[in-house]
């Protein structure tokens, strides 16, 4: 029985592997949840699967979760980033999954990995900010780092197929989100509703949002640097609409290696869960005949900048990755509150990255003050737009 602690339980991908221990329950038990608002949900959860600790996002929510749960809870629930810690690393865990989304998923996966916790890893903010620490941290700790993103997974299963020291050339694809189709003048007028409209995959807001400016994928790109410690110049995007091939590799032979499925992220999950077993899931299966044309494209960069500034954050390195997060994360809350438009998305990340730029990729200090830097700069910006002070944003894009 592998006991499972799960960061982010009321998110799309939380929900996802709870379904999973679900189908398989002689094999995963949860033993500690963390989430944020979705309390109702949360509630129901705790009375499903009985977990020994629960962590909301700040003490008024654990009030009011405390309010909907019989008295023999209360005393189990935590709060905060020092909760969400707690649970990552609790010690009748045998495998964290960060499934929370944005930078607030770094510190709990840290305290799990320090812990000597496996980690299946969903939110790719951690080694977006802090690739280098985190990567440290799992050889010191002799931990494994299972990749659960669909794209990641690929990666992770085609590399099985091959050597690393054989390795050519990472692919990942992109589905070019909602948006691959229209010219750059139309994405001006762009609505959060259409956005979130995603033509293949089931996710949250914020990762639905990334997928339409294609800054999902760049993030991608940094994770997988870090993940297979490869340099950026052996990372390439394919944008590949239908979402059948997740990933692919190439070897120095020419030889390509390819992970193919139905898009539904309970697959990696459950990778990520059995593996190096695999699960007999009930889903349903990828019938070939039924897929009709692959198509593959090469990327946009003009129409969707957000790509090119996450190459341009890794290139620079230091604290530029966590610049670009914390910038994007604090521009699509904006747009989602309908304060700025789609294109302005990318052009005030780039601004951002313009003016904070220091510490050290070495120093978690640096990184999480970089984090809260850009967020003050980010929102200044925003506000500036607002009132119309702001044309900067607008030259960045150019």
């Amino acid at each position: 029985m592998k006991r499972i602690a799960l960061l982010g339980a009321t998110g799309s991908i939380g929900l996802n592997v709870l379904d999973v221990v679900r189908q398989f329950p002689q094999h995963y038990s949860i033993a500690g949840l963390a989430a944020g608002r979705n309390i109702s949900l949360l509630a129901k959860l705790i009375l499903e699967f009985k977990p020994l600790l629960i962590s909301v996002l700040d003490a008024e929510h654990a009030s009011q979760l405390c309010a909907l749960l019989p008295a023999e809870w209360r005393t189990k629930v935590v709060s905060g980033t020092t909760g969400n810690e707690l649970v990552a690393s609790l010690p009748t865990a045998d495998m964290t999954i960060s499934a929370i989304v944005g930078a607030a998923g770094l510190l709990p996966t840290l305290a799990a990995i320090r812990a000597g916790k496996d980690i299946g890893l969903a939110n790719k903010e951690t080694l977006v900010m802090a690739g280098k620490i985190v990567m440290d941290a799992v050889k010191k700790y002799k931990v494994r780092l299972l990749p659960v993103d669909s794209e990641h997974s690929a990666i992770f299963q085609a590399l099985e197929g091959g050597r690393k020291e054989d390795l050519q050339k990472i692919i990942l694809t992109a589905s070019g989100g909602p948006f691959r189709e229209k010219r750059a003048a139309e994405l001006e007028d762009v609505t959060p509703e259409q956005a979130l409209a995603h033509p293949n995959w089931n996710m949250g807001r914020k990762i639905s949002i990334d997928s339409a400016t294609l800054m999902n994928k760049g993030l991608e790109v940094i994770e997988a640097r870090w993940l297979f410690d490869v340099p950026l110049e052996m990372i390439e995007v394919v944008v590949h609409p239908q979402s059948i091939i997740h990933s692919l590799v190439e070897f120095q032979d020419g030889s390509v290696l390819a992970q193919l499925g139905i898009p539904d992220m309970r697959v990696p999950i459950a990778y990520a869960l059995s593996y190096p077993a695999r699960l007999p899931l009930q889903l349903k299966r990828l019938q070939l005949s039924q897929c009709g044309h692959l198509q593959f494209y090469e990327p946009d960069f003009d129409r969707f900048p957000a790509l090119g500034l996450a190459f341009a954050a890794l290139r620079q390195g230091g604290v530029m990755p966590a610049v670009l997060n914390a910038a994007n994360e604090v521009a699509v809350e904006a747009f989602l509150d309908a304060r700025i438009s789609f294109p302005a998305i990318a052009g005030i990340v780039a601004l951002t990255m313009e003016r904070v730029d220091k510490g050290s990729e070495d120093s978690l200090d640096d990184i999480l003050q970089a984090d809260l830097d850009a967020r003050r700069e980010a929102w200044k910006i925003i506000n500036d737009v607002s009132g119309g002070r702001e044309t900067g944003w607008q030259s960045a894009l150019l």
